[in-house]
């Protein structure tokens, strides 16, 4: 389903980057198998598409379908993990434009990943008087920004419908069997789904953390799965053939040799949210012990107008990595009588024609321009496509963080900014830090 076209690495890597990197592979890909590697108790991702709880995922097509009869809006309550990766398989197969199509599915409203009081606003109006559901997404309960949404959501909704209303219209994705969350969706009663301890949050778009949102907006979650069980398959048989080590010891190859920011590129504006879930789970995986390639994203054409100058003429410190998908349909170019724009000798031909032309272009000039160039080809988008290539990246990027000998699992720099912002605050406990960073303040 996948092809990996790493013709264009010519000239930007040794020969020998993938040979001398096999026996780190192997050991990688055993680690990842065995769930024994630095952080292996968080790789349950790794046999998730087979493994997953029937009975949850049996109760999560239930859920959506009582969601989508009930409501009109459904609001998720999430940031990072609990967030990126629903909205990018919504945008990805539903379209970035999905709360504006006419449809039978719910509009679909993000919450609780910032902390700006006009984005909430904003939200609240978009909802209106519209029947609305909450699907707070929280391993703790206590994160601020989700915590501080889900107080004011829960709120609307007893006002709206009072307590037994609310109760029947907030859907809770917690931890199994502690936390904030957990007691207080144990103690109202909310329907509640399982935030896998053995999963980390980005890579948790396949349990109920995104399966959930994703099908309350129509999406085929069966055949999302399946599409992850298939790489996951076509992937765990090791050797130089798999994609994933070749793509992985391409990586860390032109990261050995100076390279030190990997661009994400798709000529699909659909891919946009995909693409800033990738760069969590990139980031978070393996920028640690001051190591790791700087993960960015660039949409095609339009930030070649933009961004295409410093990508071809800027420092070189950069490989691009660009996925191609194959259309889903086909319209031909009409033709001009007066030629206004010179362009008539495109008519006739498809779009998609002029689409894999510019790409073509656009790989060959930025490789001439020093850029070492990774492509990645899929079908034609769907459910299936998607599933495969989550599983993909995902795979990948546990390889990686075993290359560069980091636990690509955990997040200890994220801790940074929380210690200083509940400091700040005021929170109980953090007296001394908070009048020691009023000082530097």
């Amino acid at each position: 389903m996948l092809t990996l076209d790493l013709s264009k690495l010519n000239g930007f890597l040794p020969q020998d980057y993938l040979s001398s990197r096999e026996e780190a592979l192997r050991e990688a890909a055993r680690m990842l198998a065995e769930h024994n590697g630095p952080g292996g108790d968080f790789t349950g991702w790794v046999t998730l598409p087979r493994d997953y709880d029937k009975e949850e995922f049996a109760r999560i097509q239930a859920a959506a379908k009582r969601i989508q009869q009930q409501s009109q809006v459904l609001v998720v309550i999430g940031i990072g993990g609990s967030y990126l990766g629903a909205r990018a398989v919504i945008e990805l197969l539903g379209s970035p434009n999905y709360n504006l199509k006419q449809k039978n599915t719910p509009d679909i409203l993000f919450a609780g990943n910032g902390l700006s009081t006009d984005a909430l606003l904003e939200t609240i109006s978009l909802i209106g008087d519209r029947d609305f559901s909450v699907n707070v997404i929280s391993k703790s309960g206590t994160t601020t920004e989700p915590a501080v949404a889900f107080r004011i959501f829960k709120q609307m909704l007893e006002e709206k419908y009072g307590k037994e209303g609310a109760r029947e219209r907030i859907y809770a994705t917690t931890d199994k069997a502690r936390g904030a969350l957990k007691g207080l969706a144990d103690q109202e009663g909310y329907e509640e789904f399982v935030v896998p301890d053995e999963v980390g949050g980005r890579y948790s778009v396949l349990t109920a953390v995104g399966l959930l949102p994703i099908a309350v907006a129509g999406i085929d979650i069966e055949a999302l799965m399946d599409g992850a069980a298939q790489a996951m398959e076509a992937l765990s048989a090791p050797g130089a053939d798999n994609p994933a080590w070749q793509y992985a010891a391409a990586r860390h190859a032109l990261y050995e040799g100076g390279k030190k920011v990997e661009l994400l590129a798709c000529y699909e504006p659909c891919f946009r949210f995909f693409a800033e879930w990738w760069k969590q789970l990139y980031g978070e995986s393996e920028g640690k012990e001051g190591k790791g390639l700087f993960p960015a994203s660039v949409e095609y054409t339009a930030d070649l107008h933009s961004m295409g100058q410093y990508i071809q003429e800027g420092e070189r410190l950069m490989l691009e990595t660009v996925v191609q998908f194959a259309p889903k349909g086909e319209f031909l170019i009409p033709n001009d009588p007066e030629n206004v724009d010179g362009l008539n000798f495109l008519s006739g031909k498809p779009l998609s024609f002029v689409a894999e032309q510019a790409m073509r272009a656009v790989i060959l000039a930025h490789v001439d321009g020093g850029v070492p160039n990774v492509r990645i080809q899929m079908p034609a988008l769907s459910e299936t496509v998607t599933g495969y290539l989550i599983y993909f990246f995902e795979y990948v990027c546990g390889l990686s963080g075993y290359l560069l000998k980091v636990n690509p699992f955990n997040q200890p720099g994220v801790e940074a900014y929380k210690n200083n912002m509940y400091a700040l605050l005021g929170k109980p406990g953090y007296e001394a830090r908070k009048a020691e960073l009023e000082k530097r303040l």
